[in-house]
C-alpha cells in the first residue's frame, strides 16, 4: 500500500522525486499505527498461540504508545510533504483534518476499553483518508498543478 504513491507518481510523471517518498512514508506509518490499534483485540489470543504481535509483546498500553509514535511520524511526513511540495491552503486544511482524526483514534481507544476500536479503525481512518484525498486533489486543481 505504501508503494502506491511512488508507483503512481512514476507512472504519471516518468520521474522519481522525494515527494511521493514522503507520501509513502506517511502511508506506511499511518497503516502500521491503525493496524496496531485493531490488533489490540487479539492480544490474549496472540499470547495463547505464542504469536509475537506488538500488543502481545508490549501489552495494550505499550502497543498504543507505538501506534501514537507511528501516527506522529505519519503526520510529520504529510507536513513535510506539504512544505516540500509547496501546497496551498486546501492541502493544509486536509492535513488538519487528517491529524485531528489520528488524534481522535487515540482519544477513544484505551488499554482497558476497546469498545471503540472499530470506530477508530474503520470510521476515523475512512474519514481521514477520504477527506485528506479530497483536499489534496482540490488543492492541486485550484493551484493549476492538475
Amino acid at each position: 500500500m505504501s508503494l502506491a504513491p511512488i508507483g503512481s507518481y512514476l507512472a504519471v510523471t516518468g520521474e522519481f522525486d522525494l515527494l511521493p517518498v514522503l507520501f509513502s512514508l506517511a502511508v506506511i506509518f499511518w497503516v502500521s499505527g491503525f493496524d496496531i490499534i485493531y490488533a489490540l483485540q487479539d492480544e490474549e489470543f496472540d499470547k495463547s498461540q505464542e504469536l509475537y504481535s506488538i500488543p502481545a509483546w508490549l501489552g495494550k498500553t505499550g502497543a498504543l504508545r507505538v501506534s501514537e509514535v507511528l501516527h506522529l511520524l505519519s503526520a510529520t511526513a504529510v507536513i513535510i510533504a506539504g512544505a516540500y511540495g509547496h501546497f496551498g491552503w486546501l492541502y493544509w486544511i486536509g492535513v488538519a483534518v487528517f491529524v485531528v482524526m489520528l488524534g481522535y483514534q487515540h482519544s477513544i481507544v484505551k488499554p482497558n476499553d476497546l469498545r471503540r476500536v472499530n470506530l477508530a479503525f474503520m470510521t476515523a481512518n475512512g474519514i481521514a483518508s477520504v477527506v485528506f484525498a479530497i483536499f489534496v486533489i482540490a488543492d492541486l486543481f485550484v493551484n493549476g498543478q492538475w
